[in-house]
């Protein structure tokens, strides 16, 4: 669910997870080890999780 809602948002809404991160006051850190452990990882190119 968390990686559906980011990329949406990243795909939707933001042109880089650090503009997500900011504006919804999460922990860019932290938001990418959660996904990492699904084995999803940030695709700067692409600006989402793949």
């Amino acid at each position: 669910m968390l990686l559906s809602f980011v990329n949406l948002k990243l795909r939707d809404f933001y042109d880089s997870l650090e503009a997500l991160c900011e504006d919804l006051d999460v922990d860019r850190d932290e938001l990418k080890s959660k996904l990492a452990a699904i084995d999803y990882h940030y695709d700067k190119e692409k600006n989402r999780f793949v």
